[in-house]
């Protein structure tokens, strides 16, 4: 609970970070304290201290991976946004499948803790190399650095083969564009925003609440299939290679089908999957033979991974690059804390695994009904603004073959547009 907890903290704390400082230094600072709190943790002296830097170290990594995938999001064009998530989601699976080994090896948590914290040690390479981490310049352009956007830019072009100084087509569109010509709005101080802005739209407060709900659902349920899919003592790691290797297996799935139909019904479909399965398990554990039980405990396994990382997906492409740090932060955060709750499940005589079960089955019924209200964002620029995350209102569940992807719908008329600071 105090490493998840620790996420928690730290997904939402320096995911606001992200948006006032940007993703690059958010990325380093976080480097930097992880590398500290994990060689702590190796030499902690009791039980208290070890759970407090646990706490500590968990958000440091939150805030690392937070800021990671931000800008990897904000670096890719739309075609590409699915595949290199997905592949960064493969890479952590690789590492949960590798760490046993190394325990193996190490054969003390405190050597293995120190090799850990000498592994992220190694990555503040990233700080003395700023190219091979650059900020994000959709996040300069939105806070009204032309500037420093223009630089980064101008260095792609470089890396690229293209001559910066060169009046093409390319260069206009890369270094010279409208955008960064245009002042910062208000000044020549940079413009941040806060994500209690939300509060003055009228859908994107909506999408991200929705999509915090379905992260909260993932999160949660998943203890529940993986005690169902464990009921004996567990052998060898048995819940911790399962739970990896589905969610490998959940991250392939989404990258074969997010393109072809869409965030939202995969979301759809993972929540519609998850649901079936506890509710089944719920109410047929008494009658059904083992090997179906086995059979829906790793489907709704599967399905809440999935639906988990499209969540993650889909409220990155949803919500404005001005706060996308400090929202997807939320999101993520909570389900940190469903997952928190699992120890719920461990409760005496398990009246805590069955109260956790009818909870969050009632939670993944409600997540279906609402995933229905989400945009679509397969094939969308990043929205920037409020303003235009605002415009992202409810689109058909499947678009027809072969036409393009419409433009942003804006809100039905009479709702009041997003302000903006």
């Amino acid at each position: 609970m105090s490493r998840r907890l620790g996420w928690l903290l730290g997904s939402v704390l320096l995911g606001a970070g992200c948006d006032r400082f940007g993703r690059r230094a958010v990325f380093v600072a976080s480097l930097v304290l992880a590398t500290g709190l994990g060689a702590s943790e190796a030499l902690a002296a009791s039980f208290p201290a070890l759970v407090a830097l646990r706490l500590l170290h968990g958000g440091a990594l939150a805030g690392l991976g937070l800021a990671l995938y931000v800008a990897r999001l904000e670096l890719c064009d739309p075609p590409h946004r699915l595949a290199f998530s997905v592949a960064g989601g493969l890479f952590s699976v690789l590492g949960t499948l590798l760490l046993p080994g190394l325990a193996l090896l190490a054969q003390d948590w405190r050597l293995l803790q120190g090799l850990s914290a000498l592994v992220t040690g190694l990555l503040l390479l990233f700080w003395g190399f700023p190219s091979l981490f650059p900020e994000s310049p959709c996040w300069l352009l939105a806070t009204g650095q032309p500037a420093r956007a223009r630089k980064i830019l101008g260095h792609f072009a470089g890396a690229g083969g293209v001559d910066p100084e060169d009046s093409s087509e390319e260069e206009s569109s890369l270094a010279t564009g409208t955008e960064l010509d245009l002042p910062a709005a208000g000044g020549p101080w940079p413009q941040y925003h806060s994500v209690l802005e939300l509060r003055h739209t009228c859908v994107a407060w909506r999408n991200g609440l929705i999509l915090g709900f379905s992260s909260l659902t993932c999160g949660g349920i998943r203890a529940s299939f993986l005690r169902s899919l464990t009921p004996r003592e567990p052998t060898f790691y048995q819940p911790y290679f399962l739970g990896a290797g589905l969610e490998a297996g959940a991250s392939v799935f989404l990258l074969l089908t997010g393109n072809r139909w869409g965030r939202r019904p995969v979301l759809l479909l993972g929540a519609l999957a998850m649901g079936l399965a506890s509710l089944l398990l719920l109410a047929g554990t008494p009658y059904l033979p083992e090997w179906t039980l086995l059979c829906l405990s790793a489907l709704g396994l599967l399905a809440s991974q999935a639906a988990s990382a499209a969540s993650a997906l889909l409220a990155a492409e949803v919500l404005p690059t001005v706060i996308r740090g400090a929202g997807l932060g939320l999101v993520l955060g909570a389900g940190f804390l469903g997952q928190a709750a699992a120890p719920l499940a461990d409760l005496p005589g398990r009246r805590g695994f069955f109260l956790h079960h009818v909870l969050f089955a009632s939670f993944a019924v409600l997540a279906l009904l609402l995933v229905l209200l989400l945009p679509e964002s397969r094939g969308r620029a990043l929205p920037v603004s409020l303003r235009d995350a605002d415009r992202l209102c409810r689109a058909p569940l499947r678009h027809p073959a072969g036409l393009p992807l419409l433009p942003p719908i804006p809100c039905p008329a009479g709702q009041p547009p997003a302000q903006e600071s």
